[in-house]
């Protein structure tokens, strides 16, 4: 990518190294190493840790925080290479939401390691990068590259940027409302039919990040060659039927929450191509 010039954003928080209280507290209650357990295992495979962790322990204040948010490191690449990335997806989504008439909120990226409150429960390093909508903050332990480079077999600056795309297509979905519709119909809906509004969500997010890397590229010239092909290989690498085959030796495709390799494929690819909002629209389909 050349983003190397990019200007960084200043919706950077740097946690890492920070303790808070080994990451076993939510709101101010103890959870149990079961109820963590299961948040880890729903997170890898694409549930959203506040649904078992909110279940476990009810409604909770989180105890934010003390005192100013830091910032990382001027000589720390990695994390300036995240302050770059989201950066530019600040840029892209405030031009976009302005041409619909509507002023879009930057989130904040939070940098941690090991565990950190969130809005959302206690974020564990082991669930990956995450939205928190309560919060509008988007988390990553940077550890987290490493595995997607030496685990998943899915290197790259792209596929990194890609990572962080996706959550801020979140952010996206969260400020034009669309999240809290589908929480709802969730709540409402059998655990299938809650998997399937799942899916559509997670794959909207993918195109969405699909749709910055068409605008970043149109107006800041940011994509290298060979970029495109690590998004699309990331997407492969964290797929549904991709995880469960490694992991379970077997795909249940009842199960997915984030959609299949070949479904994330196929909505990037769309992001990119059309740059179009419209054609983001998973839930106006049938067939994903």
């Amino acid at each position: 990518m050349r983003i190397e010039d990019g200007r960084e954003s200043e919706n950077v928080e740097d946690r890492r190294g920070q303790s808070y209280g080994g990451g076993m507290r939510l709101g101010g209650r103890s959870i149990g190493i079961g109820t963590i357990v299961l948040a880890l295992v729903a997170m890898y495979f694409g549930v959203d840790p506040s649904i078992v962790l909110n279940t476990a322990t009810g409604p909770a204040p989180i105890e934010a925080p003390s005192g100013p948010a830091a910032k990382p490191p001027a000589n720390d690449a990695g994390a300036k290479f995240m302050s770059q990335v989201l950066a530019d997806t600040e840029d892209t989504w405030k031009a976009i939401f302005a041409q619909n008439g509507r002023q879009y909120v930057e989130p904040k990226l939070v940098l941690f390691s090991g565990a950190t409150p969130t809005a959302c429960g206690t974020g564990q390093s082991a669930m990956g990068p995450f939205y928190c909508p309560g919060d509008q903050k988007v988390y990553i332990d940077l550890r987290f590259y490493d595995e997607l480079k030496n685990r998943f077999h899915a290197p790259g600056d792209f596929a990194q940027a890609y990572v962080i795309a996706h959550e801020i297509g979140h952010h996206v979905q969260n400020q034009l409302g669309i999240s809290e519709k589908v929480d709802r119909l969730r709540q409402r809906a059998g655990e299938a039919e809650g998997n399937q509004l799942s899916v559509r969500l997670e794959l909207q997010a993918d195109c969405f990040a699909g749709i910055w890397a068409n605008h970043a590229d149109r107006s800041r010239h940011v994509l290298e060659s060979g970029d495109i092909e690590e998004g699309l290989n990331a997407a492969t690498a964290i797929g549904d039927d991709t995880l469960q085959r490694k992991t379970r030796g077997m795909v249940v495709p009842e199960s997915f929450t984030h959609g299949s390799s070949a479904q994330r494929v196929r909505w990037f690819k769309r992001g990119v191509e059309t740059g179009d909002l419209r054609q983001c629209d998973t839930f106006a389909v049938r067939q994903l």
